[in-house]
């Protein structure tokens, strides 16, 4: 089932030629395929059609999209929210109406389409890339609650010629991006024997990686009978954001169990010390001394 509203890049208008002509294309390879015009945000009636056509619903992919491109003090109220509700309301509406189809069938792929502008930002795209790091929230949320359903759900982030990028990109670099060496990615994440889920997954060109969530190795500040202040903070920085040690894969349950523990620990209370516990601590001067191999031998004994 193909959805397409058919409007412009902004937003305006409908068309029904955009989603005929892939309707067309499958058709014209011996496939079945049905189009469906509705508005994303009517996400109830898109999967509806789908389920007119083939009785259930397996697959969602999330891919519609629009461009209302400001600097971020230019971006009124219209384009920000115009781009929220397509994207973002576009992908929930739609992915909620699915929902208690897939867990029924305790079955379902959901793939949601972010980009290099959710991930690292991009300038003029206040709305776009907010909208599109809201996608990989939801997946990761979906995720989860659909493990025990055996509902899947990861997340493309693509860079490929589409109607939204015409003309942003040279002529000989929007031939090299072609929508075809996205396909394949798509068609195996969402192939029965992928089990990945809670992925993001970027891709460009044939090219492919994973991108994970990590942290570094931190500074525990608070202690017992501490109080944390700003001056601790800035005193720590470095530690705070320190790259040079292990780097750890940022998970949910993991970090939940991490931060308790280490809280835990930092909440044992430090008791005061008494003046002859004080005097006990005192540090006295060094001392050395020199062990021969008997000596080890009998402290082993």
């Amino acid at each position: 089932m193909v959805n397409d509203l058919g409007g412009d890049a902004k937003g305006g208008g409908k068309n029904s030629a955009a989603a005929d002509k892939v309707v067309e294309q499958i058709r014209s390879r011996g496939g079945k395929a049905v189009a469906d015009y509705n508005s994303v945000e009517d996400g109830d009636k898109v999967v509806q059609t789908a389920l007119d056509a083939f009785g259930r619903i397996d697959v969602l992919i999330n891919n519609a999209g629009i461009l209302r491109d400001r600097s971020f003090g230019r971006t009124s109220d219209i384009d920000w929210d115009l781009v929220h509700r397509v994207h973002l309301r576009g992908a929930f509406k739609v992915t909620r109406a699915a929902w208690p189809h897939m867990r029924k069938q305790k079955y379902g792929k959901i793939i949601m389409t972010s980009s290099t502008s959710g991930v690292l930002g991009n300038f003029g795209q206040a709305n776009y890339s907010a909208a599109k790091m809201g996608l990989i929230g939801l997946s990761n949320t979906l995720s989860i609650e659909g493990t025990k359903y055996n509902v899947l759900s990861n997340v493309i982030v693509p860079t490929a010629a589409s109607r939204l990028t015409k003309g942003l990109m040279p002529p000989d670099v929007f031939d090299a991006l072609k929508p075809e060496y996205i396909a394949p990615f798509v068609v195996y994440l969402c192939h029965e024997s992928c089990s990945e889920t809670g992925g993001i997954f970027e891709m460009a060109g044939g090219w492919g990686a994973q991108l994970r969530w990590h942290e570094s190795t931190g500074a525990m500040l608070r202690k017992g009978g501490v109080t944390v202040t700003p001056e601790m903070v800035r005193d720590n920085w470095e530690k705070i954001t320190d790259w040079s040690g292990p780097v750890k894969e940022k998970k949910r349950e993991e970090n939940m169990t991490d931060i308790i523990a280490k809280i835990e620990e930092a909440n044992v209370t430090v008791p005061s010390l008494s003046t002859e516990e004080k005097a006990k601590q005192h540090k006295i001067t060094e001392s050395s001394y020199t062990y021969e191999a008997k000596d080890v031998i009998l402290y082993a004994l």
